[in-house]
């Protein structure tokens, strides 16, 4: 086992098959003092038996290049579980140790970078054990994890946070800066689309204030809107899950039409992308998916008074 460890340290930016039978380690190059710049080294632990989990414990002496906005860029330790491609954590700095990860197999990956840049120490060693799934600690059914909550509930929770931050530091406790960081990582998905629209002109004449109550009787005005219903998408979550829209508002009390009764209907209709956080559930895996989006909405740019029953004409 420990001639594998060797193999690792030396063959940087490949990966190295660790066969776990027994407890074990793997550390970076000469920990506990510093390691050396410019490394990519990548361990997959592979247990011998099937049904079992295999946990990582991390040394506390922990030392890494220091983070910077909290987001862990340049020296980092990351653990992967190889079964679904997740993330477990990324850490870096020397703060705080990380906690234990346990694997979703039998399988995890354990990759460290260094840049060419200030490299610390002591770096990082950490330990790992086989368990079995049944010792390890129930989750508590009133303090389920997000992934474990039904999609009706988790937008519930969703919804009370007040910042982007504080919602994905509650999916995502262990790894928040990471998917942070990867949410405003430009890819080719993202539609970057953008509507301009002229302002109406206004013309003053002798019937100023006989327009400006047709102006404000039935107008464009901010409704806020949610988006699911909108998008009658409940398989999904957004977040912030409502969104401000121009809508026609208004009573028709001056109506010029001879009819019984007027509304207040529009007739110029437009659609405009707002990007937001989207969630949906991973497909035979617990797990969010987390992407930035855009979302198209209608928006109403005027709005005119018709007979009630001739508003689609």
């Amino acid at each position: 086992m420990y001639s594998f460890i060797i193999i690792c340290v030396q063959a940087p930016q490949h990966e190295r098959i660790i066969t776990v039978s027994t407890n074990g380690s793997i550390h970076s190059p000469k920990f506990p003092h510093t390691y050396p710049r410019n490394m990519v080294l990548v361990w997959r632990l592979v247990a011998t038996e099937e049904n079992v989990w295999i946990q990582l414990t991390f040394d506390e002496r922990f030392g890494l290049e220091e983070p910077e906005d909290d987001i862990c860029k340049y020296d980092f330790v990351e653990v992967e579980d190889p079964s679904d491609g997740t993330i477990l954590g990324r850490w870096c700095g020397s703060g705080t140790v990380p906690g234990k990860q346990i694997s979703k197999g039998n399988q995890i990956r354990i990759r460290f970078v260094s840049d060419e840049y200030f490299p610390s120490e002591p770096g990082f060693c950490i330990h790992y054990n086989i368990v079995m799934p049944q010792v390890t600690e129930a989750v508590s059914p009133s303090v389920l994890p997000p992934s474990a909550l039904p999609l009706d509930q988790l937008n519930n929770a969703v919804t009370a946070f007040s910042t982007l931050e504080d919602l994905i530091r509650y999916l995502e406790p262990d790894r928040w800066q990471l998917d942070l960081e990867d949410l405003y990582r430009p890819g080719w998905q993202l539609l970057g689309k953008a509507f301009v629209f002229g302002r109406k002109s206004r013309v003053v004449d002798l019937n100023l204030l006989k327009e400006e109550v047709r102006l404000y009787s039935c107008t464009p005005r901010n409704f806020s809107v949610s988006i699911r219903e909108e998008l009658k998408r409940t398989d999904t979550i957004f977040w912030p899950g409502c969104l401000l829209v121009k809508r026609c508002g208004g009573n028709c009390a001056c109506c010029l039409h001879n009819c019984n009764e007027c509304q207040c209907v529009p007739s110029k209709v437009t659609k405009k992308y707002h990007e937001v956080l989207q969630l949906r559930p991973k497909i035979g895996v617990r797990g969010l998916h987390k992407s930035l989006t855009d979302v198209a909405l209608e928006h109403h740019e005027e709005c005119d008074c018709v007979c009630r029953g001739n508003a689609g004409g």
